[in-house]
C-alpha cells in the first residue's frame, strides 16, 4: 500500500488553519478517486517539550500507480492547488510505503 503524508508545522493562526483544512481542504482529499483511507494526527507534544508540527495526514492508495492517478486527476490538481493556497509556507508531503504490522508470539 501506498501513502501521502502531509505534515504540517504550526500555523500563524490556528484557528483559521483548522477551519479552512476541515471545512474545504478535508473534503477535497475525500474526494480523491481511488483513495482507501484517511488518516488526520493532531500533534499534542513531543517526548520532550512541545512539537514544532501541528497535524499529520496520511492518504492511503492501493499502490503508487493509483496515487500518481489520483494526483494528476481533476480532484487532485483542486487538492493541490488548495493546498498550496492555504498551507505551502508550513506543509512538507512524502511519499511511503506500508506493510503489514509484525505481530509479536503470545
Amino acid at each position: 500500500m501506498t501513502k501521502l503524508i502531509a505534515l504540517f508545522k504550526k500555523p500563524g493562526d490556528t484557528e483559521a488553519f483548522d477551519g479552512h483544512f476541515e471545512r474545504v481542504h478535508l473534503p477535497l482529499v475525500r474526494n480523491l478517486p481511488g483513495i482507501r483511507d484517511v488518516e488526520i494526527t493532531r500533534i499534542v507534544g513531543a517526548p520532550i517539550g512541545e512539537s514544532k508540527y501541528h497535524l499529520m495526514a496520511e492518504l492511503f492508495f492501493d499502490s503508487k500507480d493509483a496515487m500518481d492517478a489520483a494526483l494528476a486527476s481533476p480532484e487532485g490538481r483542486a487538492v493541490a492547488k488548495d493546498l498550496l493556497g492555504f498551507a505551502a509556507s508550513v506543509v512538507q508531503v512524502f511519499q511511503g510505503e506500508t506493510s503489514a504490522p509484525e505481530t509479536s508470539p503470545e
